[in-house]
């Protein structure tokens, strides 16, 4: 077990979402948040006493995508529509995105859980290769708002 740990909140983002699913609430339809996640970051500290260095994801000789972690972050999550890859709206959002009318990205579910269970996979993945398996991501948490968060831990 790593010793030490460190936070980074990553916020800023607007995002357009709806849970289709969500039958008897007005999470079925399209709404948007002040998007934000915070990451913890675990493992042992580096030649400058870090565990990982914040700058590192817009610096980073490693990739998510063909993007840079920062620039993935707002990728998904800038100004954009997600939505579930079953929605029955998929064609419908589609032809928006193509029409210029929306940013769209299509996820394998929707919600602040999910969302965390995402970033957590990504950023693990990105952290194993950037940090050659010094650090991992302990959890990651989404906030739709300051009041409301989900988060996932591996």
């Amino acid at each position: 077990m790593a010793k030490y740990s460190s936070t980074k909140l990553f916020d800023g983002y607007s995002a357009c979402f709806r849970q289709w699913k969500a039958e008897n609430t007005h999470c079925k339809f399209l709404h948007g948040y002040a998007v934000s996640f915070r990451v913890w970051f675990e493992g042992d500290l580096d030649e400058r006493n870090w565990v990982f260095d914040f700058g590192g994801m817009k610096r980073a000789k490693n990739k998510i995508g063909d993007l840079s972690p920062k620039d993935y972050f707002a990728w998904l999550l800038d100004h954009t529509t997600i939505v579930a890859v079953d929605d029955p709206y998929l064609k419908t959002f589609e032809q928006m995105h193509e029409d210029g009318i929306i940013q769209l990205r299509i996820l394998a579910n929707v919600g602040c859980e999910k969302f965390a269970e995402h970033l957590y996979n990504v950023i693990n993945i990105f952290l194993l290769h950037e940090t050659d398996g010094r650090v991992k991501a302990s959890k990651v948490e989404v906030y739709e708002h300051e009041r409301n968060s989900a988060s996932y831990k591996g």
